[in-house]
């Protein structure tokens, strides 16, 4: 598997939106309401105002996956309970950025806090209690609620703190902001972010899981092995053409990936203009 290398681009607007705490999925931006998804018996996903969180009941706790922007704290310990949710155990956070993280402070006081160590680093030290506590280098496993959760980083991606959650006894695999199913990712450049590292890592988990499994992305409704490929081909196949053009000179526009517009030009935050803009500055860098 091929290691990308960080990488530290200046992208001003996304610093900006992410400091500020409003990067969200686009149909429920800013909304403080919470809606339950189930995936298997013991496993669901929430969606709200950032990005999905996953949760896991069982008789050792609740382990989440996330936990969206603070305000939604209230919420989504009416939607664990309404589960059947009883306790706190582990909370596990995708990467660093604030609609995945915001409500580590309050979830902090109730579990044990679990990351990729550049997570620790990027979050804000003057929050010691949103800080995890317990951080890996390339993964680890949580043996909690009957089966072997295995936390998975595969070098940097959508930032250089991912981590993919899998649920190896459910067949569930969480891949936080690895995976955008709402339209064009979010390669956040100026956080580690990494093209070819995101490529890379997605393909990872796709050699790893069954052909069955049930893949939640950070952004967008649950899907499987299929539509997570789907997902990785549109990715390299907009790569190759931007650095296509780029090697012969040509112009570098949304045009590039007209034809992918309909299935992955939706969501509101990454235009087809600002992906296009994304690959550029990544295959000029």
């Amino acid at each position: 598997m091929r290691t990308a290398k960080l990488r530290l681009l200046v992208l001003p607007f996304f610093g900006l939106l992410l400091g500020a705490g409003v990067f969200a999925s686009g149909p429920q931006w800013g909304t403080d309401t919470v809606e339950t998804h189930p995936v298997t018996d013991k496993i669901a996903y929430l969606v709200g105002g950032g990005g999905n969180v996953g949760v896991m009941v069982g008789e050792d706790g609740v382990l989440l996956v996330d936990d969206l922007f603070a305000q939604h704290a209230e919420n989504i310990e009416k939607a664990v309970a309404a589960l059947g949710g009883e306790g706190y155990s582990y909370l596990v956070n995708t990467h660093h950025h604030g609609d995945h993280t915001g409500g580590n402070e309050h979830f902090g006081q109730k579990a044990t806090l679990v990351s990729h160590t550049n997570v620790r680093k990027r979050l804000d030290p003057g929050k010691p209690g949103a800080l995890p506590v317990i951080t890996h280098e390339a993964g680890m496993s949580i043996h909690v609620n009957g089966e072997e959760v295995v936390l998975l980083h595969f070098g940097p991606g959508h930032t250089d703190g991912d981590t993919v959650v899998w649920f190896t006894g459910s067949n569930v695999v969480h891949m936080g902001d690895l995976f955008f199913n709402v339209g064009y990712p979010f390669i956040d450049l100026n956080s580690g972010g990494d093209v070819e590292g995101m490529i890379d890592s997605v393909r990872t988990v796709l050699d790893l899981v069954p052909d069955d499994a049930k893949v939640i992305p950070g952004h967008g409704e649950v899907t499987d092995p299929a539509g997570l490929t789907a997902y990785v081909e549109m990715i390299e196949d907009c790569l190759a053409r931007v650095r296509k053009a780029v090697g012969e000179g040509k112009p570098v526009g949304p045009d590039l990936v007209a034809d992918y517009n309909e299935r992955w030009g939706g969501f509101a935050f990454i235009t087809p203009e600002k992906w296009v803009g994304t690959l550029e500055t990544y295959v000029k860098r």
